[in-house]
This record gives C-alpha cells, sequence and structure tokens, in this order.
C-alpha cells in the first residue's frame, strides 16, 4: 500500500546552492501529500548541510545513500525505497516547475503510468541548451515521437512521473545516467499503458554543474531508441513484462 501520495526523487551532488529554492517551491505551489528522497553519494554533500542548517516546517525530506554509481544509482536507490503511489524524478535545480505537479499527479489518478514532461509541446520551453545537446535531443525526440509513435513529444527527458504499478511490475535493465527514464517510456508503450504528457519549461542551470553527459550516454539511448521502433514495426503489446529480448532485439542484460 503506497505511503504517500508522490515522492519526489532528486539525485543530487553539491547542490547546497540549488536545493533549497526548489523545496520552497515545493512548499509554495504543490498541494498533494509529498515527501522528498534525497539521493546523494557522500556523507559531506553539501546538499545535506543546507538541508540541516535551514529546516522547512512542513516538509518531510529524506536522505537516501546512493547504493550504486552517479546518478544512474542515485535514482534507482531512491525508487527502491519508495513506496508512494506516483514517483517524480526531478532535477535538483529546477525551481520553477513546481506549479506543474500537482496536474501530473492529477494524471497518474485518472489512470497514467507515465507522464512526460515535455519542453517540445505547446507550453513548453527549452531556452540556453548548448547548439550540440539541443540538435540531438530535438532530431531524436522527433524521430521517436512521428516514427516510432511514441505518445510524447520529448522522449528522453528525465523529468517524468511514475505510477506505483509501473516501478513494480516492470524491471529495471539499464545501467547508467538516466536511460532507466526512457527505457520505462518504451516499455510501457509497448505493453499499451497509458502515457501523457504535459509542458514543462527548461532553463539551462546558472548554479553548479549538470550530470547529464548526453554524448557519453548516447549508445545507452540508442538500444532504447532501437526497442521503440521495435515496439512500432515489428512486435508489440507482449503479455508479459518487456525486456530487450524482445522483438529481436538480443538478450535481456539486468544490471547487478
Amino acid at each position: 500500500m503506497a505511503e504517500t501520495d508522490l515522492d519526489i526523487v532528486i539525485p543530487v551532488y553539491n547542490e547546497g546552492a540549488n536545493i533549497l529554492p526548489v523545496l520552497r517551491s515545493f512548499a509554495a505551489h504543490v498541494t498533494v501529500p509529498f515527501r522528498v528522497l534525497l539521493g546523494y553519494d557522500q556523507d559531506d554533500d553539501d546538499t545535506l548541510g543546507a538541508i540541516r542548517a535551514q529546516p522547512l516546517p512542513g516538509i518531510t525530506v529524506v536522505p537516501v545513500k546512493n547504493r550504486g554509481q552517479g546518478a544512474f544509482g542515485a535514482v534507482v536507490t531512491c525508487l527502491a525505497h519508495s513506496r508512494a503511489a506516483a514517483v517524480l524524478v526531478y532535477p535538483a535545480d529546477d525551481d520553477y516547475n513546481a506549479p506543474r505537479i500537482d496536474g501530473m499527479v492529477a494524471e497518474v489518478r485518472d489512470g497514467a503510468d507515465v507522464v512526460c514532461a515535455s519542453r517540445f509541446m505547446p507550453g513548453g520551453c527549452m531556452t540556453g541548451c548548448p547548439l550540440v545537446k539541443r540538435v540531438i535531443l530535438r532530431s531524436s525526440a522527433l524521430a521517436l515521437h512521428h516514427l516510432a509513435r511514441l505518445p510524447t513529444h520529448d522522449p528522453s527527458n528525465g523529468l517524468r512521473m511514475f505510477s506505483r504499478r509501473i516501478l513494480d511490475r516492470i524491471p529495471i535493465e539499464s545501467s547508467e545516467g538516466f536511460t532507466y527514464s526512457i527505457e520505462l517510456l518504451v516499455k510501457a508503450h509497448r505493453l499499451g499503458w497509458q502515457i501523457e504528457e504535459v509542458p514543462f519549461e527548461w532553463h539551462e542551470r546558472v548554479r553548479g554543474k549538470s550530470r547529464f553527459h548526453v554524448m557519453r550516454w548516447l549508445p545507452a539511448y540508442f538500444r532504447w531508441f532501437r526497442y521503440a521502433f521495435a515496439t512500432s514495426y515489428l512486435r508489440r503489446g507482449p503479455e508479459t513484462v518487456p525486456t530487450l529480448g524482445d522483438g529481436g532485439l538480443g538478450p535481456a542484460q539486468m544490471p547487478r
């Protein structure tokens, strides 16, 4: 049984300069009951110090130490810790999209298993993004939406909400970066589960260093791009939970 309506998972690495404005934005705009799960690597992470120095009344913040490595390990450790009805993975520097979170929870309550935050639909935006990263993100989004028929305009965005059903029933095979996010999306699409999207903003961060490494993670993303196309054109709607082995994509490799 779910412990709360919403868990907001935030992977952090020395985000002391960013985390308090983000938490204040949640306090001001999120009305559903929620907790914040902070996935951190080291005990001396300055994010933890900032929270201890200025605790915010009314917000439950649960530090969750990374059992793996990097951003991927921080997120999946928090996902394993969560028992909420809906789980949102959220960036540590985003203090402007909180007013949209209640609407995402409403979509889950109405039956959605994945709610995608979209920068590329009406009402969304992406500003300040470096040229190479922007070209890769936009071209892959267009291909996956129009050719692979994924029902979102922004399939690679890591800011995404998942239902309890999807986290309990679909195993994560990815092992690096934020590729788990597109993995769960394409697997839900293959199962025919409900996918919705809402417009979100994205602005290049002004404080701290991003943990998103688009060029390093491209091969990992590409295997899920192949999976999305195989779902649309080769096989679709398996009776069992899908893995990379479905559709002739080779054997599934579960992370250790």
